[in-house]
């Protein structure tokens, strides 16, 4: 049973997930070379498979590290199964390098429960953040996880707000320098910034509507056992869970605001979302109710591939 076999955490289940991986990432991107393909086209492909595995790896690591979990796998599949149901987040390239910056962020910011080097991990958070929204403009949302963790861990020392501006300050820097050697400017804020649509037409097709309804009610019914048992965590834990939670809640703003609805803009909601369903599978006591949980991903994609 798939839920047994994951329920522990051990290398081949990172080995079978990044082959799986590989199979939705040339079932969804090798179609675009349908001429034949280059091989700067096939380094291209290859560096993007990479960033994907990357952002499972870099998931696994801060989820099992900090004890948002228990040691088992759960994430990592829910992580590989949102790529399979909605393939539109590795259409896109640049909104994978988007949110592998950003989990590098969230791994910073969870790690500052352990009271040490926080000048240092709040710069490196709000760093990679700024450095995702060159990529995908609305990621920049996230800096609001940089400030909620302040507070969690930081609230009495003022200097340390200050830090994620540095870091923005430090970005901007780099692009203003890039564009001068570059391009003799400063460059143009408003081909920074992206605007706000809330066109949500393209949700309609079939195939995309179902994967969003599936995820979304298993994500609502997990929700509410995360929260349930939120209070039951500690107190030197909580903070980092409900980090996770604020996390989700910025993914969902930023699906709510993404200009160009294509579905690549849900990408940053499988990290915390993969969480708090391990978070629910891992403390389900029926067997049967975790299996037809999973199943039901693993049916969408099928679905697609039938239909």
């Amino acid at each position: 049973m798939i839920t047994r076999f994951f329920s522990t955490s051990k290398p081949i289940h990172l080995v079978l997930v990044s082959f799986f991986v590989l199979g939705v990432f040339l079932t969804v991107r090798l179609g675009y070379y349908s001429q034949g393909i280059s091989a700067l086209q096939i380094l291209k492909e290859l560096t993007l498979y990479g960033v994907t595995l990357l952002s499972i790896f870099v998931l696994s690591f801060f989820v099992n590290k900090n004890n948002l979990t228990k040691q088992n796998s759960f994430k990592i599949l829910f992580f590989s199964l949102f790529l399979a149901c909605i393939p539109a987040t590795i259409q896109h390239g640049s909104i994978i390098i988007s949110n592998v910056f950003i989990l590098f962020a969230i791994r910073r910011i969870i790690s500052l429960r352990s009271n040490l080097h926080i000048k240092k991990k709040l710069f490196d958070a709000a760093f990679w953040i700024t450095l995702a929204s060159l990529f995908y403009f609305w990621a920049i949302l996230f800096l609001i996880l940089v400030f909620a963790a302040l507070i969690f861990y930081s609230l009495g020392q003022s200097n340390n707000w200050m830090i994620p501006f540095t870091a923005i300050t430090t970005v901007a820097l780099i692009i203003v320098s890039y564009n001068i050697i570059t391009e003799d400017s400063f460059g143009d804020i408003y081909n920074y910034i992206d605007s706000i649509g809330f066109n949500f037409s393209n949700y309609k097709a079939s195939a995309l509507l179902i994967s969003i309804i599936v995820i979304s009610l298993l994500g609502l019914w997990t929700l509410f056992f995360y929260l349930k048992k939120l209070q039951d965590k500690s107190r030197t834990l909580r903070p980092s869970f409900i980090l996770i939670l604020i996390a989700l809640i910025i993914g969902v703003v930023i699906v709510v605001l993404a200009p160009n609805k294509n579905g690549s803009e849900f990408i940053f909601l499988y990290a915390p979302l993969a969480i708090i369903m391990a978070n629910y599978i891992e403390s389900v006591k029926k067997v049967w109710l975790a299996e037809v949980f999973i199943w039901l991903l693993i049916a969408v994609p099928i679905f697609q591939l039938v239909s």
